[in-house]
């Protein structure tokens, strides 16, 4: 295994460094809230930001459409025209449940194993974080614990960017016809709903979307998003026997009857899980919005019947009172689809044993762009970007890491482009 040091003295560490600091200094926090796509208007800063660098690496099919994806086709080295067109895809948004705005990254060089302090009443700690003790002597990026870091998903856009210009500036190395996409509101789920499939020629994709060193992932959650309006009947408190019905009682009794032991932190491994995203209201009308998750098709099957079931529980308990149930689908396990196309992950694997990095296959809790985009008929794994503790005000991510990726990722242009 190439250590810290060893991967810190690649000639792109400084580069995907400096990248990274940039791109997560731009706020791209997504809205659930909003309507179209993007849902916030600085995604639109980072892929022009993006859209001005591929040309400057030379690359002269490169735009952003009405959507925020950026899109830049690279052609291929000379004799490997003809190969499969490959895909290398991350995305701008950053999730919404810690701040993402006024980032102040900081690079920790050589760190020596010690708690970090963020800034005055945020430490990032090793003795609660256990898998900082791996990393001793390597670079770290971390935040000010005011905000979230970002590297979610912008140390896969850093990857992808210093990968791509190692790749265009060294001619020695051989690669596939490239597609490279930053895409808008992954982090709402949203996005990929104007993905613009039939303009774009891939025969696979890579998501760099992933955590420590190694990980591939190729099965996700299926995925469901519901909402829950409660109706309920307003009178004054003090005449209200027999009169009131209360909604915000309504949505506190629905949320009591979610099972603890299924949520998301009382659950890890294959263990699908209900999360509240956000409730809300008073007594005419209250809202919650929760997301459910299940590995298996007939698990995420009964965790919406369940629901079903809770709500109907509610409504009993309270006469009068009403509950309007919304069901919308995020995204499907995608290792079945991913099966039919062996060859993809194959060459993922390859080329990480290659780089060093120690490949092993890990569930994604979670879903990426990738899932949707395979449900469409390109296969797309999600690969390691080094990224730690994201969507938090510890989030942090390793250097050495993100410089695996890239040697990763130049193998595997290698690979596709030498494929007979």
């Amino acid at each position: 295994m190439k250590s810290h040091k060893e991967l810190l003295n690649k000639p792109y560490a400084a580069d995907v460094i400096e990248r990274f600091i940039r791109y997560a200094k731009v706020e791209t926090t997504s809205d659930r809230h909003a309507e179209g796509i993007p849902s916030t208007a600085g995604q639109w800063d980072l892929a022009k930001m993006l859209e001005a660098e591929l040309k400057g690496l030379g690359i002269t099919d490169v735009y952003i459409d009405e959507h925020c994806f950026v899109i830049a086709k690279i052609p291929a080295s000379p004799g490997a025209e003809k190969k499969p067109a490959i895909g290398l895809m991350a995305h701008l948004d950053t999730s919404n449940e810690v701040s993402g705005a006024n980032v102040k990254p900081r690079l920790v060089e050589n760190y020596d194993g010690q708690p970090i302090e963020l800034s005055p009443g945020w430490t990032l700690d090793p003795d609660e974080f256990k898998e900082l003790a791996d990393y001793k002597g390597d670079s770290l990026i971390v935040t000010d614990g005011t905000t979230l870091l970002g590297a979610d998903d912008k140390a896969g856009i850093a990857i992808i960017m210093s990968a791509v210009k190692t790749a265009l500036a060294d001619k020695s190395i051989s690669r596939p016809p490239l597609v490279i996409v930053f895409s808008p509101d992954e982090e709402i789920g949203r996005g990929m709903n104007a993905f613009p499939l039939a303009k774009l020629k891939m025969d696979a994709c890579y998501t760099y979307d992933g955590g420590r060193r190694g990980e591939i992932e190729s099965e996700c959650f299926n995925a469901y998003e519901a909402r829950l309006v409660f109706t309920g009947k307003s009178s004054h408190p003090g005449y209200a026997r027999g009169v009131m019905v209360n909604a915000a009682s309504m949505a506190a009794a629905f949320a009591s009857m979610l099972p603890r032991a299924e949520s998301p932190e009382a659950t890890d491994g294959w263990y699908g899980y209900y999360h509240i995203l956000e409730i809300h209201g008073a007594v005419e009308k209250a809202n919650v919005d929760l997301i459910l998750r299940d590995y298996a098709e007939d698990g995420i099957a009964r965790r919406i019947e369940a629901v079903k079931q809770m709500a109907s529980a509610v409504e009993t308990m309270f006469p009068g009172g009403s509950i309007k149930l919304e069901f919308n689908k995020q995204y499907c396990n995608m290792k079945k689809k991913l099966s039919e196309n062996p060859i993809v992950l194959e060459l993922l694997y390859e080329a990480a044993n290659r780089a060093g990095a120690e490949p092993y296959s890990k569930p994604i809790r979670g879903g990426t762009d990738g899932a949707r985009l395979t449900e469409m008929g390109v296969a797309t794994p999600n690969m390691f970007t080094g990224m730690h503790n994201f969507h938090s005000r510890y989030e942090w991510a390793s250097v050495s890491e993100m410089v695996l990726a890239i040697d990763t990722t130049l193998e595997l242009m290698r690979l596709w482009a030498e494929r007979a």
